[in-house]
């Protein structure tokens, strides 16, 4: 068993987290800048995954709105998704993404540190809380995640 990769996807940056090799712990690992209009770094993303070692799942969260429902932006995480599974022969699973940037921002509040010029490291820990919230549901191969797309709680 390897490890999963997490993906915020963002409209100005990629957040990434990623397990250990025991899928036990969810780590920041950084952050992909996206430069508007150009297309989505889906290799950046591949290199990333490759410099982790062992990664054999991709989880990216889809961008739900408050009721549940596809937002436009979840065409463009399951086109990337997409490539990314015809790139690379990994597979993708989903996970509701609504509130894990405002779960990031508490978690550094509470913590009495400050999220000012710190854009990336939030990005960063919101991919974590989604991973967290992917691992806590069992995920472990795509269909595995379904019922967060619809109906289980919001990251």
């Amino acid at each position: 068993m390897g490890r999963i990769l997490a993906v915020d996807w963002g409209d100005k940056r990629i957040g990434l987290a990623a397990t250990d090799a025991l899928r036990m712990i969810a780590s920041p690992v950084g952050t992909i800048t996206r430069r508007v209009g150009k297309r989505p770094p889906v290799a950046e993303l591949l290199r990333q995954a490759e410099a982790l070692g062992d990664v054999d799942l991709v989880v990216m969260g889809l961008p739900l709105d408050g009721d549940g429902e596809e937002t436009p932006r979840c065409a463009e995480v399951r086109e990337v998704a997409a490539k990314v599974t015809e790139r690379s022969g990994l597979p993708v699973a989903f996970v509701d993404e609504r509130f894990t940037t405002a779960k990031a921002l508490r978690t550094i509040q509470e913590m009495g540190g400050s999220t000012r010029g710190r854009k990336e490291d939030v990005d960063a820990l919101a991919a974590t809380v989604l991973l967290q919230h992917a691992m806590a549901m069992g995920v472990s191969a795509p269909g595995d995640a379904s019922a967060a797309e619809g109906g289980d709680a919001p990251a």
